[in-house]
Formats: structure tokens, sequence, C-alpha cells
């Protein structure tokens, strides 16, 4: 498995922007809350921590039953303080298939082109493969990793780590 270097936790998330499964655009900035007074106004209230999860692609067994467990669970991983971005490297047609068939409501975005740009940024891309491996990347309302896994492609993450992760954000 050729995967470069996994982004490290206490890094600035890198910032991307891309298309989620309805052909919305979606940027990780977005969800960071404003560096200066100027940036403020207003947008403090859209101010997220970030569950950032790479999975290889649609309608494979492992990634459907990841996203199902995230999907049953989904107050957890959206609401008022949390914002879950599942990122593939599969087109937005496929996406928004993929996400209406299994029912997904969270955005489901788009790495597609460039091929893998942004899972190569975080360090997820495997070159062989031409897929994400597993990475999840928990990054708190400043923009900063706080947390992550990367697991190889036939091995499913537990939640629930996702979950400990988020509640630590909370206690800080």
């Amino acid at each position: 498995m050729a995967v470069s270097t996994t982004i490290e936790v206490g890094a600035l998330a890198p910032d991307f922007e891309l298309k989620d499964n309805h052909g919305r655009t979606v940027r990780l900035s977005g969800f960071r809350r404003p560096r200066t007074s100027e940036q403020a106004e207003g947008a403090d209230e859209n101010a997220r921590n970030v569950v950032l999860l790479f999975y290889p692609f649609a309608f494979t067994g492992v990634c459907t039953g990841e996203l199902h467990a995230l999907r049953d669970e989904a107050e957890k991983f959206v609401n008022d303080d949390v914002q879950l971005l599942a990122v593939s490297n599969d087109s937005i047609h496929t996406l928004r298939v993929f996400g209406e068939q299994e029912g997904l409501e969270y955005p489901l975005l788009s790495d597609f082109w460039p091929h893998g740009e942004v899972s190569r940024a975080y360090g997820v891309f495997d070159e062989g493969k031409g897929c994400a491996v597993r990475g999840t990347f928990v990054i708190d309302k400043e923009g900063v990793v706080r947390w992550s896994v990367v697991n190889a492609l036939p091995d499913a993450r537990d939640l629930n780590d996702y979950l400990k992760a988020l509640g630590d954000l909370s206690g800080q």
C-alpha cells in the first residue's frame, strides 16, 4: 500500500472544497470558528467539530456497513456541534444513487477529480488501488486535527472511537 504521510494530530487540517452527492459545494473551513472579528459576525454559529471520514468506494460491503452505522447514530454525528463529512473517490453521480439507496442524509463528498487530491492531502490515498483507505479525522472548531485513525481497506472502524474523541473535545 503506497500511502503518503498521514496528517498528524495537532496539525491544522488541510482545507478543501468538494462537491457533495447533490452537487453542492462543501468547504471544510466553512465549519471553522472565525479567526478575526471581521469574519466573526454571524459565522461563529456555523462553527462545528467535524468528523472527516474517508472510505474506499460506495456500494462495497465494509463501506456500506460503516456508513449504515453512522446513519443509525446520525444525531450524534450531525447536529449543532458536529458535522460528519464522508469522502470517497467516487463521482457525485455514484454518490447520489448510493446515498438515496442507502438512506444516507449526511454529505457524501466526491474526491473524484482531480482524482484523490484531498485524500492525498490527508495521507490516506492508496496509489496502487486508486482509492482512499479508511481514514478518519476529528477536527475541532478551530480546524485542528484532534484525533485520527487510519485502517487498511478491509478493516472496519469502530464509531465508538469517534464518539469518545468528540466527547474529549466537549470536555476541553
